[in-house]
């Protein structure tokens, strides 16, 4: 009996390794590789690894509170550069930006049918470090949850009817000029609100959004506008400001970390991926580690005034938004600067780069895709033209990780043609 059991546990043995080889055939696992550079920096390059150290290991939680005394109105993006080139405000005064536009600026028409809705524009400024990101999702804090919600009480009597009848909660609807993701904040953010009822004013719709989410967003303005009106396809230009923290005296501690992540990583490429281990080229402790903010102007300035594809530097883009026109995004404006953060009431005074992007569109993660590959190229010494070299790489690997969404501000939208003028970094 004993030598039956013994025998039918090998057999078992057997059974099971058998299995689990023909489960590694099918399901052969994945070994993942660098992208082979093929300029005089890529032994200097950061690997995505390290480039997610360097940028993780900044301190983001005091730009996350700029930006929440920025919602509340206690200080403007312009404190950053001690000048005033964009629309600020406070709970008592509206500064209209300069590049308000006329296409929003007429009622609607007495209309019958569809036309004969009011449509609302919404300027709106939120904390991005207290939601899960604009859009709407079952079971998260967003944005677009909140508002919609503090905005059923607007609907008109037919919608909210047909909700009731379908069990759905009485809810607005918000259209919004461009989606962020979760941790990104927005200084003038627009959205449009509709509804059929004739006795909805401008000031009840900013009472109501600002008592949805006091200190974490805020109704900037409220205006009746033409139902012509749409904030995305109307828009043609948006503004994004990227906030990079310096550590402060802390980057030699900085340095010996990545330069010791840098010695334990593993240099054995294999020559399928056209690279190969040359140990006397490559030396973990050459890598550098910190890098000019001139440098990053300079590759950022390149971009200006052209019409690329930019599918190099987006993620999570769907299979037909890769290839073709949708990939395309005119750049008018990309600069980068130091700067200092102002005193918040938890902590001093920072040091900080700011980078300034403005363009007709953005594909999805594409600054933070843009800021991170700056930063390593800037770091590695890379040419003038390298992020323009990038375009016609043939995978994804070869642009950084995007950078943390902390330090990511929408700040405006535009609809007329874009104005230097406005711009906070010339």
């Amino acid at each position: 009996m004993l030598a039956y059991a013994m025998s039918s546990s090998t057999r078992l043995g057997r059974i099971s390794t058998i299995l689990r080889m023909e489960t590694t055939e099918k399901n052969p696992r994945k070994d993942y590789f660098q992208y082979a550079h093929n300029d005089s920096c890529k032994f200097s390059r950061w690997t995505s690894k390290e480039c997610y150290q360097y940028m993780s290991a900044r301190p983001w939680q005091k730009v996350n509170d700029f930006y929440a005394e920025m919602v509340q109105g206690r200080v403007s993006l312009s404190d950053l550069f001690r000048k005033e080139t964009c629309a600020v405000h406070d709970d008592t005064e509206i500064i209209e930006d300069i590049h308000e536009n006329d296409i929003d600026s007429a009622p609607a028409k007495d209309r019958t049918g569809r036309w004969a809705r009011v449509t609302f524009k919404v300027l709106l400024s939120y904390h991005g470090g207290s939601f899960q990101g604009w859009q709407k999702q079952p079971g998260l804090n967003t944005v677009q949850g909140i508002i919609e919600r503090s905005l059923g009480k607007f609907v008109d009597e037919k919608k909210t009817q047909l909700l009731n009848e379908k069990n759905l909660p009485i809810e607005g609807c918000v259209v919004v000029a461009g989606r962020t993701d979760k941790g990104v904040t927005a200084f003038q953010q627009v959205c449009s609100f509709y509804t059929w009822r004739k006795d909805v004013k401008p000031q009840d719709i900013k009472s109501t959004i600002n008592d949805a989410a006091p200190g974490k967003i805020n109704a900037i303005s409220v205006t009746e506008v033409s139902r012509e009106f749409h904030p995305n396809f109307s828009a043609k230009w948006r503004r994004y400001l990227y906030v990079f923290p310096f550590n402060d005296g802390k980057e030699a501690e900085l340095s010996s970390q990545v330069e010791k992540d840098l010695n334990e990583h593993d240099y054995a490429f294999t020559l399928d991926n056209g690279l190969h281990d040359d140990k006397d080229q490559i030396e973990a402790g050459n890598k550098p580690t910190r890098f000019e903010v001139s440098k990053v102007n300079q590759l950022l300035s390149q971009l200006e005034g052209k019409l690329l594809s930019y599918k190099m530097f987006a993620r999570d883009t769907k299979a037909s938004r890769n290839v073709g026109p949708p990939t395309e995004c005119f750049v008018f404006h990309a600069r980068a600067t130091e700067a200092i953060l102002p005193c918040t009431q938890a902590g001093s005074e920072t040091k900080i780069m700011c980078i300034e992007l403005v363009a007709n569109r953005f594909l999805r993660k594409m600054v933070r895709v843009l800021v991170a590959t700056a930063v390593r190229e800037a770091a590695a010494g890379a040419e003038e033209d390298a992020l323009l070299k990038l375009m016609d790489a043939t995978c994804r690997r070869a642009t950084a990780p995007p950078s943390p969404p902390d330090g990511l501000c929408l700040v405006d939208v535009g609809y007329t043609d874009f104005d230097k003028k406005i711009c906070f970094i010339s």
